[in-house]
């Protein structure tokens, strides 16, 4: 096809450590192992699952659950606090680890990462045998497991890394990626979340198969600019380059619920876990921000920005979260239906901003609050 995108080679390895969290907590307290256990936070009160053991996930106990809901579902379940500080020291370890073989790596979070060993340093030239020597180093030094992926892009290691979880590696090579992609699950795509897979389903679009179908121009039709990649995709091509220096201007999450949101307890819920999934990125990256922003869309798609600024760079979880919730206190009516909240962190620089008088806004607009 004269349109189709040129592929790049590479080798690429996606690393996904198991049930993290949860994992050092059992290595690290023996009377955890083999036990059912929850990371996160208490199920008296609006405590949200951090990491689940799998020994709690044969129960359905899922990451971003809430704990009452956990504990429902597996009364002997044990909950812990989340030590942050011993995370990432073994985050950085792992680090170490990946930097022996690569100085392309590039971290989504503390227990996953993309490496590049298109050119390794020790010369090893095998892909599939670097992730089985770094598999075996982090078990061996740090008595933890991790899955590992294995291909020619970002994409498709990442999913396979999930695919043989816990302690797993799977390669995917270029000669099966098209018919892998086939086969895939619209849900399993980039960008996809349930909103979009519903959206997805109820077209008739339930694989990757399904979405081939459609040339370009419909997807991007359906599915704006995100429809472009999924053409691509979907025939093995992603030339994402792994990036061990991206300058981070703004840090954050988001996340588009199945159904609108419309009491604020419920936002207030929702907001505690993405204030979680924040201060865990904040953690990664070890970054601290002056400027909370939280983003609403209602059910009209109207969408609004509003933000806070201190005089102090802040990065802990309960700035965070009774930050945003008194943001949206201000805002929130008893009309409102909320389809996305989202939450982000800026201002990572050493000069402060000075705050702004409240005003009005509309669509779009920055405010900044003073509480």
């Amino acid at each position: 096809m004269p349109n189709e995108p040129t592929q790049i080679i590479r080798k690429i390895i996606h690393i996904d450590m198991d049930a993290f969290y949860a994992s050092v907590e059992q290595r690290d307290f023996p009377e955890y192992r083999g036990k059912a256990l929850v990371v996160g936070g208490s199920p008296q009160g609006r405590g949200v699952v951090a990491t689940a053991s799998y020994e709690a996930r044969k129960f359905g106990v899922r990451s971003a659950m809430s704990s009452k809901r956990a504990l429902q579902l597996c009364p002997d379940v044990i909950f812990v606090r989340p030590r942050f500080a011993a995370y990432g020291e073994v985050s950085q370890k792992i680090r170490e680890i990946f930097s022996r073989y690569t100085d392309l790596i590039e971290p989504l979070s503390l227990d996953e990462a993309y490496l590049d060993v298109t050119h390794d340093k020790l010369n090893i030239g095998s892909a599939i045998e670097i992730a089985q020597q770094i598999k075996q180093a982090i078990k061996d030094e740090l008595q933890l497991t991790a899955s590992a992926g294995v291909s020619i892009n970002k994409f498709v290691a990442k999913i396979a890394s999930d695919i043989n979880k816990p302690d797993g590696l799977k390669f995917i090579g270029p000669s099966s990626i098209e018919d892998f992609m086939e086969q895939l699950p619209v849900e399993k795509f980039f960008g996809v979340g349930k909103v979009t897979a519903q959206r997805m389903k109820q077209m008739g679009l339930h694989t990757g198969a399904d979405l081939k179908r459609l040339t370009e121009e419909e997807l991007l039709r359906h599915f704006g600019k995100t429809g472009r990649f999924y053409y691509q995709i979907v025939r093995g091509v992603d030339n994402r380059e792994v990036q061990p220096h991206r300058e981070t201007k703004s840090l954050g999450a988001e996340d588009t619920f199945v159904y609108d949101l419309t009491t604020l307890e419920e936002m207030n819920t929702e907001l505690d876990k993405i204030a979680l999934t924040v201060y865990n990125r904040l953690l990664k990256y070890d970054l601290k921000g002056r400027t909370l922003t939280l983003k609403i869309k209602y059910s009209d798609f109207k969408q609004i920005t509003r933000n806070q600024s201190f005089p102090e760079a802040f990065s802990d979880l309960e700035t965070i979260s009774q930050t945003a919730k008194q943001i949206m206190a201000v805002t929130y009516t008893e009309e409102a239906k909320v389809r996305l909240l989202g939450i982000s962190l800026s201002n990572f620089g050493d000069v402060a901003p000075k705050s702004k008088q409240e005003k009005e806004a509309g669509p779009g607009d920055q405010l900044t609050l003073e509480f």
